[in-house]
């Protein structure tokens, strides 16, 4: 047998590799950039010989398979997560003293931009544009909400976006508008903050590729060596070849086509056929659904009306063709990939993969559903029993309160649907295949933080807070969601989410295991490198 010509060893360190048949080892050999041994040092040593490779000493650092973030946004993030970071404001205050500043930093022509913002900060004031005109010293200015399914605008981006009273949208979109039916600044789902985001001044080609650009990087630098993005259409595929082309995919990237309600269904056949567009580092074959909204603007589908009386609309008008849109993909081949954060959305969710099977040509892989906010208990064990993946992001239960005081849970009151919020172990010990993600950029996209989340329950560090409910899951299962359950669904698991001979070398390095490391220390724990396919993308 040939012996491979080895590239890099890493040597002198605590490797956990989730192969069952080796759990651990101390070094790792990588050639061509697949790993091509895992072993003691003196075994990798001796088979990097006296040639050309890197030998690497991690002085007792841990080694994990690479970090897979199974739900995020890394382009629209990267447009739209700029400005100022509002996600610690947590009074109008807060939030118009960050605004002042970022106008201070813009041009006198610049729209003031900000993401993040927290629905409880406004429980007494409400939304409106008044909050912001004077910060933004009557400049556009628009301000995304958390969930970034709602914006605060300013009084003079209304004005410039002709913005004057209600509007009609072929989805569940809403210019919310006051007594006197003037626009009050909320705008309420894409049709309706794409109003505002339609007048905003268009970046450049080149400085929008150099946001993207940047953003793998930062991703890279937090250890994330994959993703699967929640963003894309036909143009995807072009910017991915070019990030792959000019050096700048040090992410690898699972991506989607969004079908929305109103998507012509000619897109559906152009869709269909780009299916497996494809690099090195990247793919397309997914389609990505919106069945609802989310809870906190009363957005998201529920089985009984919320506190407010909301709740009871789906995002598409006309659930039937949502059905029948997911039918067309799966029997296309597609793994489709349904938003559903209210218990009646995941109900129709699971229906439509129900009726549609499994998606057509691809065994292994599960169709899945996205944040699944509140569940009804009937519909716990159909995940398992039917085959579909439940995507969870642990980080948006930092926003809740333990004593229900916050505005998603105000919203649930009642109905038993607080104490299903987030349902992570439950599904996991149904049996479900149960993946995780940050949602970036609706929460920071550190996986210290996602796993940190899955662990406790509310935000690492704050002791006092306590957890909002006892939906916790172990250290080892919060990385097992952010590798090797990661890459199972979008049926990588042949090459990806171990540290194993013939997997490719996507690995992340760490200060110590994190899979050991208390959850509330998560945040301080050391990324010292991180590499994909061999090739080493991030070193502290």
């Amino acid at each position: 047998m040939t012996t491979p010509r080895i590239d890099l060893a890493l040597v002198g360190g605590r490797v956990r590799t989730l192969d069952p048949a080796q759990p651990s080892a101390t070094a790792v050999a990588i050639s061509g950039g697949t790993i091509a041994a895992v072993g003691s040092d003196e075994e990798i040593r001796a088979l990097a010989g006296s040639g050309s490779a890197e030998i690497i000493d991690l002085d007792g650092a841990a080694v994990t398979p690479g970090i897979i973030d199974s739900h995020l946004h890394p382009f629209m993030g990267a447009r739209q997560a700029r400005g100022a970071d509002l996600m610690d404001a947590r009074t109008i205050e807060d939030v118009r003293r960050l605004v002042a500043q970022e106008r201070a930093r813009c041009a006198p022509h610049e729209w003031v931009m900000g993401f993040g913002l927290d629905y409880n900060v406004f429980e007494e004031s409400g939304i409106h544009a008044s909050l912001i005109d004077d910060a933004v010293d009557g400049a556009p200015a628009l301000l995304m909400f958390i969930d970034m399914h709602v914006g605060l605008v300013s009084s003079k981006t209304l004005e410039v976006a002709g913005i004057t009273g209600k509007e009609t949208f072929p989805e569940h979109a809403e210019v919310v508008v006051g007594a006197d039916g003037r626009p009050t600044g909320e705008l309420r789902e894409w049709g309706a903050l794409d109003l505002a985001k339609d007048a905003l001044p268009k970046l450049t080609e080149e400085a929008t590729y150099r946001l993207y650009a940047d953003q793998l990087k930062k991703f890279a630098a937090a250890g994330i060596t994959g993703a699967h993005g929640m963003d894309g259409d036909l143009t995807t595929p072009v910017l991915l070849r070019q990030l792959e082309e000019r050096g700048d995919l040090v992410t690898r990237l699972v991506m989607p086509f969004w079908v929305t309600p109103d998507t012509p269904e000619e897109t559906w056949e152009a869709y269909a056929a780009a299916r497996d567009e494809a690099g090195s580092r990247w793919r397309m074959g997914v389609a990505k659904f919106f069945i609802d909204g989310v809870i906190d603007a009363g957005t998201g589908w529920l089985c009984e009306a919320d506190s407010e009386g909301e709740g009871l609309s789906a995002f598409w008008p006309d659930p039937a063709k949502y059905r029948r849109a997911v039918k067309f993909f799966s029997e296309r081949g597609f793994q489709c990939v349904t938003h559903a954060t209210g218990d009646r959305g995941v109900r129709e969710a699971l229906d439509a993969y129900r009726e549609s099977g499994p998606p057509a040509g691809r065994p292994g892989i599960q169709h899945r559903i996205e944040h699944i906010e509140t569940l009804q208990p009937s519909d716990y064990p159909r995940f398992a029993a039917e085959g579909v993946t439940a995507s969870m992001q642990a980080q948006h239960m930092m926003w809740l309160a333990p004593d229900r005081s916050d505005n998603w849970s105000r919203r649930l009151a009642g109905h038993g649907r607080t104490d299903r919020a987030f349902p992570t172990r439950s599904l996991w010990e149904s049996g479900a295949h149960v993946t995780l993600g940050s949602d970036w950029p609706v929460a920071r996209f550190d996986p210290r933080e996602g796993m940190a989340a899955a662990r406790l329950r509310r935000p690492p560090g704050e002791t006092a807070r306590g957890a909002y409910d006892d939906q916790t899951l172990t250290g080892l299962q919060a990385l097992e969601g952010y590798t090797s359950r990661a890459a199972r669904t979008v049926g990588d698991h042949d090459r990806l989410g171990q540290v194993k001979a013939g997997f490719a070398a996507d690995l992340t390095v760490w200060a110590d295991d994190p899979a050991d490391t208390d959850a509330d220390a998560l945040l301080q724990l050391d990324v010292v490198m991180t590499l994909v396919d061999g090739e080493i993308v991030h070193r502290s």
